[in-house]
């Protein structure tokens, strides 16, 4: 019989290239986004960063590492995150996380993040379509994820975080929408 390795935050932090340590089984990262993946993310942090200009207390980052324990780090696409202490990667949770699906992480991103994330208590996630140019968005209410909707042109007004936040898709989803035709 063969003995199942488990690794940790300690091991997690030498390696090389973009991994993602989830119950202390190593997950490799896929190669570099397409375009759209990282056009998306940007546009998406620059609508949360305008939308939080005026609060000092929370930033919006792009994957930077978030530690949940010593053996679960994950590397969400943006998060908006307050108060962090630390300097060197996440370790409180995040108030919205945001991922952008691709062919290799879809499965990844709606099942085994969304139940890591719904058990951290992060009180908005975020999953981007980029074929389909659409969101979805789930908001915690009473510890279980629930649907708030399927958003495609629409403005969403985060409620009950630190600071005010506000995603609107029209700007995000736009400039794709128009190269379709």
């Amino acid at each position: 019989m063969e003995a199942i390795e488990y690794y940790t935050y300690e091991d997690y932090v030498n390696w090389e290239g973009k991994w993602e340590l989830i119950e202390g089984q190593p997950v490799a990262m896929a190669p570099a986004p397409v375009i759209r993946h990282q056009a998306l993310a940007g546009l998406i942090v620059t609508q949360l960063v305008l939308s939080t200009q005026e609060c000092e207390r929370c930033l919006v980052l792009a994957e930077e590492d978030w530690k949940i324990d010593d053996v679960t780090v994950l590397k969400p696409d943006v998060v908006l995150v307050c108060d962090e202490p630390s300097e060197t990667h996440i370790t409180r949770r995040p108030e919205i996380v945001v991922e952008i699906l691709s062919p290799s992480s879809a499965r990844r991103d709606e099942r085994c993040k969304f139940q890591i994330y719904e058990s951290e208590k992060v009180p908005y996630y975020l999953l981007v379509y980029p074929d389909d140019l659409k969101a979805k968005l789930y908001r915690l209410v009473e510890g279980c994820y629930d649907k708030v909707g399927d958003f495609f042109r629409e403005r969403y007004d985060f409620e009950g975080l630190t600071c005010d936040a506000a995603i609107d898709f029209e700007r995000v989803f736009g400039r794709f929408r128009k190269k379709r035709g």
